[in-house]
């Protein structure tokens, strides 16, 4: 079985080889440990769609290759898209146009699904069920239905071998990317194999359906008593973690102008609406829908919006809230200062060696932008320049920021699509008010006062236990310093050079001296004869001189060496 599965799995890694060369990419296989694994027949063809791969750039053909390895992999693009603290800007637009049009699998197939989840026919649950799925990707389907009690449905399907194929695309990216890790980073692709394990992270939750159940819930908390905005029903009871059942809800995609007019509604209070409705997510629950794009926003006939496919959601920490609120407040002051202050808060860890140069990008971005009307600033701009400094100073910050950057430009091409004269920046500001207010509300500072009081109490009753710990080692002779010195390399070099030097001056003086005495005794000794010191003498005298000698060859040769360059 290992056997049969790793022989699969070499059987897959050259077949992905054969793409990459395919597609120009012919150095990560030569300089990688990748060409041990392609079979000296191998032949290759340069041409895609007719055209020399050449001719794509070389983000593009980054693109076109994980277009053509499948669905796992255009799923990892779409997710890698959303953080340009890793990945370059260049190739985050090309990523961005990749769709995962994935064809549906049969009706047949779908009746199995259900009777092996719930253990029952589909006619024992459903009293109709389409045949034809509402959409399909990669990982399952939605199939629209009707409960026997007279409830319309959708039901979500996965695919009978969606985890298998995950798991296998998962362990192959896992090999391939430890294989290549130097190249990536070399060409600008930071911590690649992060990048793995926040994909996998990400697609074992969506592999779970009773992750998207709990999401659902936890947004109909939150959303309770707003009448404008409406989150469907889960029936968790009749739900697996393969099949999720959900309220099916009657409306039209919200660009769908033509139906929303015909409804007697106004596109550009639709539009605003779900603006609001989405920066509330954002600045005031901190938990967020991930993916509004035009199909998972419906507009229903009497002008309420609801969402729908609460697979990816986002969240963000009250701290991490209030600092990117102050990242758009400090550019709206232009204030870079404040800004760069603000962008520390919200990076988890960052590359910032010099300030005042951070502070000077950033107020360069604020004057290009500051320079603009409402109506000409465009949040996709701001998105690309604002990722364009988290990339540039490497600053690590949460996941949750780049999918309510990309959540915006989405949301703000709905509404321009909806309503031209649609502006964004108008309803970002009085949210980043609202929270600097919160920020340093009282309650707010009551809160954090509290909080570290509560903290440095912890400290301090953790102390005695410590020292406790610390003197048992020192008793014990169990504890280690380690001292490291950086900068003294030459320093202790000279010291062992001249001890050296030392030593050897004290054994020529020794033997000159002692052989001196031999030499000049008058003395019988008890063990020796007067010849005798006196043969002793001349050999210390004689192995003074040897020693003087060496060292005086090893002296000159090193001047010697030391001459030849600078001549």
């Amino acid at each position: 079985m290992i056997i049969d599965k790793t022989i699969s799995n070499i059987n897959r890694i050259r077949e992905l080889i054969n793409v990459l060369i395919r597609y120009g990419f012919e150095d990560i296989v030569a300089s990688t440990a990748l060409k041990k694994l392609v079979p000296q027949s191998t032949k290759i063809s340069w041409q895609r769609d007719q055209r020399s791969v050449f001719e794509y750039t070389h983000w593009e053909r980054i693109r076109l290759i994980l277009e053509e390895l499948g669905p796992t992999y255009i799923k990892l693009a779409q997710i890698i898209s959303n953080r340009a603290d890793i990945v370059p800007e260049p190739l985050i637009r090309e990523l961005e146009k990749l769709q995962n049009d994935v064809p549906p699998f049969d009706f047949e197939v779908a009746k199995q699904i259900i009777k092996k989840e719930f253990g029952k026919e589909i006619d024992e649950i459903f009293e109709f069920f389409d045949e034809k799925p509402l959409g399909s990707a990669s990982i399952g389907q939605v199939h629209r239905a009707r409960l026997h009690g007279g409830e319309e449905v959708v039901i979500k399907l996965q695919r009978p071998d969606a985890r298998k194929k995950v798991e296998t695309d998962l362990s192959l990216i896992r090999e391939f990317v430890k294989l290549t890790e130097n190249y990536f980073r070399q060409n600008g692709i930071l911590n690649p194999l992060d990048i793995v394990d926040t994909f996998e992270k990400t697609m074992y939750k969506e592999l779970d359906y009773s992750n998207e159940a709990r999401n659902i819930e936890q947004f109909k908390k939150f959303y309770k008593n707003e009448r404008k905005f409406y989150v469907p029903r889960v029936y968790k009871q009749l739900s697996t973690k393969r099949a999720l059942i959900l309220e099916y809800v009657r409306g039209c995609k919200i660009t769908d102008v033509e139906t929303i007019v015909s409804w007697g509604l106004e596109p550009r209070k639709i539009a605003e609406r779900g603006m609001d409705i989405y920066l509330k997510q954002i600045f005031e629950h901190g938990y967020f829908h991930a993916d509004p794009h035009p199909g998972n926003v419906l507009v229903q006939k009497d002008g309420v919006l609801s969402l729908i496919d609460y697979g990816m959601v986002g969240k963000l920490m009250d701290k991490d809230r209030m600092s990117f609120a102050g990242v758009f407040i400090s550019m709206a002051q232009r204030d870079s200062k404040k800004m760069a202050f603000h962008f520390r808060n919200l990076s988890i860890d960052s590359e910032i060696d010099d300030m005042r140069r951070f502070e000077y990008d950033l107020n360069e971005l604020i004057e290009d932008f500051a320079s603009l009307d409402v109506d000409e600033m465009r949040m996709a701009d701001l998105a690309q320049a604002l990722q364009k400094i988290i990339y540039q100073y490497r600053l690590k910050v949460p996941g949750g920021i780049f999918l309510i950057l990309r959540a915006l430009i989405i949301l703000e091409g709905i509404g321009k699509s909806i309503y031209p004269d649609f502006k964004t920046f108008e309803f970002v500001r009085p949210y980043g008010k609202k929270i600097l207010a919160e920020q340093y509300s009282f309650s707010n500072i009551s809160k954090e006062v509290i909080e570290n009081a509560i903290q440095i109490f912890g400290y301090l009753t953790t102390i005695p236990s410590d020292l406790k710990l610390l003197f048992r080692k020192i008793k014990k002779g169990k504890l280690l310093i380690q001292v490291e010195n950086y900068g003294y390399e030459e320093i202790t070099q000279s010291f062992d050079k001249g001890s050296k030097r030392i030593s050897l001056a004290l054994i020529i003086l020794g033997l000159l001296v002692s052989s001196s005495l031999f030499l000049l005794s008058n003395r019988k000794s008890q063990l020796f004869s007067f010849d005798d010191l006196y043969t002793l003498g001349l050999g210390s005298y004689l192995a003074a001189l040897i020693l003087i000698g060496f060292f005086l060859i090893g002296y000159l040769s090193k001047s010697k060496s030391k001459r030849k360059p600078e001549e």
